[in-house]
């Protein structure tokens, strides 16, 4: 079960970095997929950013040498290989595979990830300098940097598990102490989710749920809102004894959600400030326009309008990526509302200045454009969503009669706007081209 569980994880782990190669690779049955050296490379190119030499071909001779090149950048990497031999890997020895590639996962992924959290619940690191003897004689022992080595993949695990406790923590009784049976109930995991984006979870209901319903909904919305691949099924956790480096490895793709999430924080705080001084920008534009053609035609007032949101469009692609985020108001920071209010001001401000163009049309189109908006409004306009089919029969009706009303008008209306002679006296166009091929549409 456990052999099973950690092919089935590393498996997709794996294919979760090669879907970042160039060109993309992907493993289908990890003992024999990784025999030919070629995938294994894949990883660790994408893993370490190097390129790797390699034999192109698939003999004997040139899977061997891809797998030898594997071991020696993996040595070089002071990355330590207990009984892990090119012959194993060849014939694609269950135990030896899935050492090598657990170990390849404590290296890039959990080690790497965790080093950022040592200093901080003070774990023997190697970045902490006062964690470790950092004489000059120190540092030219093997075996003593051996040992450091050695006392920091103890504590990579500790500061990982120092690290869920911690998000765990804000939440109540909910309790991790190992990487094992701790997660069978679900509620870790949907802790950890509630901390990095809060409102996604609802814990109160969890708690009265069963440990297979609460795993399948963690890692639903894991996938889902936070783009970590599913690594594990419920049966994997909700089990006496689950595999530990299975959720080990799940349970790190959390904190590099977090890490992320901090670092990209001060460049999307910057983006922010940038939209809502455009949005400003934008609004102080507008307000001006609207004094500077108070005594203009309508003409030249929709003329302007048009010119107006022609560049506002434009510019708005700039700051679509953080004017569109769908985060609920519970999740939005101070920047990111004060931006959210700045763009409903706006655009209200907007539709209000393009209802009252609307408005100011010369008759009879104003009379149309009237006709048309309620008619787009009686179409827009969801049916009550009511329980007693009769009641709900007889608001269908009055709605069928009212649509029927407005539509005796369109005929009439057709001919006025296919007969409008757009000019005024001074033979000067009354109303923008482009506005009457708009309503024409719409009708």
């Amino acid at each position: 079960q456990r052999e099973f569980t950690q092919k089935k994880t590393f498996t997709s782990w794996i294919n979760s970095i090669l879907a970042k190669h160039t060109p993309p690779s992907v493993i289908s049955d990890l003992y024999t997929d990784i025999q030919q050296g070629h995938l294994l490379l894949d990883l660790l190119e994408v893993l370490s950013g190097q390129h790797l030499p390699r034999e192109k071909g698939f003999n004997t001779f040139q899977c061997r040498s891809n797998i030898e090149n594997a071991l020696t950048f993996l040595k070089s990497r002071s990355v330590k290989l207990i009984n892990i031999h090119v012959a194993d890997i060849i014939e694609g020895k269950p135990s030896i595979v899935l050492g090598l590639i657990w170990t390849i996962i404590f290296h890039f992924h959990i080690e790497e990830l965790a080093r950022t959290l040592a200093c901080t619940y003070n774990q023997p690191s190697l970045d902490c300098s006062s964690a470790v003897d950092s004489s000059p004689k120190a540092s030219r022992s093997a075996k003593k940097s051996a040992k450091i080595k050695e006392r920091w993949k103890i504590s990579a695990t500790k500061a990982l598990l120092l690290w869920a406790k911690e998000q765990c923590s804000l939440h109540g009784s909910i309790n991790v102490t190992d990487f094992k049976s701790s997660w069978r109930s679900g509620l870790p995991f949907l802790a950890i989710i509630q901390t990095l984006r809060p409102g996604l979870v609802d814990l109160e209901k969890a708690k009265a749920r069963s440990n297979k319903e609460n795993l399948k909904e963690a890692f639903r919305i894991a996938e889902l809102e936070l783009n970590i691949p599913r690594l594990l099924e419920p049966e994997d956790v909700d089990i006496m004894n689950p595999d530990e480096k299975s959720i080990m490895t799940y349970v790190a793709q959390f904190l590099q959600y977090s890490r992320n999430l901090h670092e990209s924080e001060e460049d999307m705080q910057e983006k922010i400030r940038e939209a809502v001084s455009w949005l400003a920008a934008q609004e102080k534009k507008l307000a001006e326009l609207l004094i500077d053609t108070e005594n203009a035609t309508y003409y030249q007032k929709y003329k302007e309008m048009m010119s107006f949101m022609e560049a506002f469009n434009q510019e708005k692609k700039t700051f679509l990526h953080v004017l569109s985020s769908k985060r609920s108001e519970a999740e939005l920071s101070e920047g990111q509302q004060q931006m959210r209010e700045e763009w409903d001001k706006l655009i209200s401000q907007i539709n209000e200045w393009k209802a009252k163009l609307d408005q100011m049309l010369p008759s009879p189109l104003d009379s149309i454009e009237a006709w048309l908006q309620e008619v787009e409004h009686l179409q827009a306009e969801d049916l009550p969503d009511l329980q007693d089919p009769f009641k709900a029969m007889f608001v269908f009706r009055e709605i069928i009669v009212i649509f029927k009303g407005l539509m005796d008008c369109f005929d009439s209306h057709l001919d006025t706007l296919q007969s409008f002679k757009n000019e005024d006296e001074k033979n000067m166009p009354l109303v923008l081209p482009e506005k009457l091929e708009e309503m024409k549409r719409r009708l």
